[in-house]
C-alpha cells in the first residue's frame, strides 16, 4: 500500500507554486514601471536571447500558450516595442524583433531584474546556490527541457 500522498512536500506542486510566486513577484518590480505585465516580459526577454524570431518560437521557449503570447505579441507591436516582418523562408510566418525603442526599453528593465535576482539568491549562501542550479539542470535533462538538456537521453519517469 502506497504511503500517504502529501501534496505540500510533492515537488511538481512545490515547483508550480514557486515558479508562479517568483514570477507573480518580479512582475511587481517591472509592472507599473514599464507598464507590462508577464507574458509580455516573456516575450521581450526571448527575443533579446534569440531575434529574429517567431511567435511559435516564443511559446516553446516560455511553455507560455499561444494565445497568450499572441496577445503579448500585438501588445507590444501597438506600443512599438517590437515589430513584425515577414519571413524570407515562409511567406505566411512573421518574424518579431525589438525596435530601437524596445531595446532601450529593455536596457532599462534589465537591471531591475538582475537586482530581483540577486535578492533571491541573497537568500542563500554559495554552496546551497551551486546545489540549486545542479539540481534545476538536473531536471531540465531528465525533463529535456531548456539550455542544458540531453536531447538524445530519454529517461522515463
Amino acid at each position: 500500500m502506497p504511503g500517504i500522498f502529501d501534496l505540500q512536500n510533492f515537488l511538481p506542486f512545490r515547483l508550480s507554486r514557486l515558479a508562479h510566486e517568483v514570477s507573480q513577484r518580479m512582475a511587481s518590480t517591472y509592472s507599473e514601471k514599464f507598464d507590462i505585465d508577464i507574458p509580455q516580459w516573456r516575450v521581450l526577454a526571448t527575443l533579446s536571447a534569440k531575434e529574429p524570431c517567431t511567435a511559435q518560437s516564443v511559446v516553446s521557449s516560455t511553455r507560455t500558450h499561444k494565445s497568450t503570447i499572441s496577445r503579448a505579441v500585438s501588445s507590444l507591436t501597438e506600443t512599438g516595442w517590437i515589430e513584425r516582418a515577414p519571413s524570407d523562408e515562409d511567406g505566411r510566418e512573421r518574424l518579431l524583433r525589438l525596435t530601437t525603442e524596445g531595446r532601450r526599453k529593455f536596457n532599462e528593465l534589465v537591471p531591475v531584474v538582475l537586482a530581483f535576482e540577486h535578492s533571491l539568491y541573497a537568500a542563500m549562501d554559495q554552496e546551497s546556490m551551486q546545489n540549486l542550479a545542479s539540481g534545476i539542470s538536473a531536471l531540465e535533462n531528465v525533463l529535456e527541457v531548456g539550455t542544458n538538456s540531453a536531447k538524445s537521453k530519454k529517461v522515463v519517469l
